[in-house]
């Protein structure tokens, strides 16, 4: 039994890392966006909001992806949990469940990363109206 514990505590540190990356690509997705605005205000420069899209964009693909390798491993806890103790083999390849789990362009586009990366691009927008007109 202490083999798969300590397995699952493996699995479980990935599963924490990949959470924690996911918080601060959203932070930093804010800071970003927001520094390229008082960017475009200081020096009345336009094309700043312009850029903003890019890294939002960017943020909001490796946000998924770190969505999506949380998911595979979460699954993978789930199959290791249920292995015989006998049968464990400490691997970390996520590759027999990945077939159990969404593709990485559904998991973008998942209602969670819609709704806060969404309202960041919707954001970008609203500035880009606001200072046109």
């Amino acid at each position: 039994m202490d083999s798969k514990i300590e397995h699952l505590k493996m699995i479980q540190g990935v599963i924490n890392r990949m959470s924690i990356n996911s918080f601060l690509l959203k932070g930093w997705s804010v800071v970003f966006v927001t520094a390229l605005f008082a960017l475009a205000a200081n020096n009345s420069n336009v094309s700043f909001i312009y850029i903003a899209y890019f890294p939002a964009l960017a943020f909001w693909a490796l946000d998924g992806y770190f969505l999506w390798q949380e998911k595979l491993y979460r699954k993978k806890y789930d199959k290791v949990s249920e292995k015989d103790n006998s049968a464990i083999d400490f691997s970390m390849d996520t590759s027999s469940v990945s077939n159990e789990v969404d593709s990485w362009d559904k998991v973008v586009f998942s209602k969670t990363l819609r709704l806060f990366h969404g309202s960041v691009i919707a954001t970008i927008l609203i500035v880009m109206l606001v200072v046109i007109f």
